[in-house]
């Protein structure tokens, strides 16, 4: 009796392969009386006859490539695999990559489908536009599935460390529990394309890596997608020193809104800047969003909108100002 192994991909989230409760493995060994195998991490050890031992890891290996392709694998997917059918599948034109439980994470609008594109041309992009555009989601499904592909070997995410208009003063605990706040947004976009067990290996693993921007000092890039978030709230220095990190085989992403710079009164937006200086440079991309790409609930895009508008309107002179007060006042009385 001979022992085969067959390894999975590091890539491959072993929750979803050997689904609930291990269900998946005894569903093969039921399809697989004659062999023996035991599966543990990423490993799968099986013991039989070298005829069906080969045969069972052909079929692995297209279970692996469905469960990588689609971040899921049911009981039927595997029977239908096995039999040679493809199961059946939603596809659609703008599908990015398959989230956790097989959600489809797509680009849902022009501008979104524009960043994915000129991201296969291009090592340094610049989304720009309003909040709920889905900027950093759209970047972030990239990166992932550059990951997934393996064109890189590590993502990495930073945002500079700025409060929305007010001062949170000291924050308990260590660095991790004083950063994570400001970088929350960017866990909650990776938790919808990676399962828990996966990401936390990742980032235990140093394979996602989420720093603030002050900490990218020093430190060259490659072989990773690197995408700074919220780079309206970076200086003319800061947002310099990150774009000059880019390594060999690295890919560049920064989003950012430029009607929401909280950064101190009069002080230049390193985003603005460096959209100024960089422009028209060939490998440098750039896809300005607008309300039309706002993807959260409909009353977003009318807000912004509305500041909009308010924004285009001329100030109303002091001494007009005053005047109307005293309007206000007579009808009053």
């Amino acid at each position: 009796m001979t022992e085969h192994i067959f390894e999975l991909s590091e890539h491959t989230d072993t929750t979803v392969f050997y689904g609930v409760n291990n269900a998946n493995i005894q569903l093969l060994k039921n399809l697989h009386p004659n062999l023996r195998f035991m599966a543990r991490g990423h490993v799968v050890k099986i013991s039989g006859s070298d005829e069906e031992a080969v045969r069972l890891i052909e079929n692995l290996q297209k279970l692996e490539r469905f469960c990588l392709d689609n971040n899921a694998l049911s009981e039927e997917n595997i029977i239908e695999l096995i039999k040679g059918n493809t199961p059946d599948e939603i596809k659609f034109e703008n599908l990015i990559l398959h989230g956790v439980n097989g959600k489809s994470i797509m680009a849902r609008t022009a501008n979104q489908q524009k960043l994915v594109k000129d991201f296969e041309t291009n090592d340094l992009l610049f989304a720009v536009g309003p909040a709920g555009s889905g900027k950093t989601y759209t970047a972030i499904a990239l990166a992932v599935r550059s990951l997934k592909n393996r064109e890189i070997k590590k993502i990495i995410l930073s945002r500079p460390a700025v409060e929305a208009g007010e001062k949170l003063g000291f924050l308990p605990g260590d660095m991790k529990e004083k950063i994570d706040p400001y970088l929350q947004p960017l866990y909650d976009a990776l938790q919808d394309m990676i399962t828990p067990l996966k990401l936390k290996e990742y980032l235990e693993n140093g394979i996602i890596q989420i720093a603030p921007l002050a900490f990218m000092r020093g430190r060259t890039l490659s072989d990773a997608v690197v995408i700074l978030d919220e780079a309206q709230n970076s200086t003319t220095m800061q947002i310099k020193m990150f774009l000059t990190r880019m390594g060999l085989n690295a890919k560049m992403i920064v989003t950012g809104d430029t009607t929401q710079i909280d950064l101190p009164y009069q002080q230049k937006s390193g985003l603005i800047d460096a959209l100024e200086i960089l422009k028209n440079i060939k490998g440098i991309a750039l896809v300005e969003f607008d309300v039309k790409d706002i993807v959260r609930h409909k009353l977003v895009q009318r807000i912004v909108e509305a500041y909009e508008k308010r924004a285009k309107e001329p100030l109303v002179p002091k001494v007009e100002q005053e005047s109307r007060k005293q309007e206000i006042l007579i009808l009053k009385k």
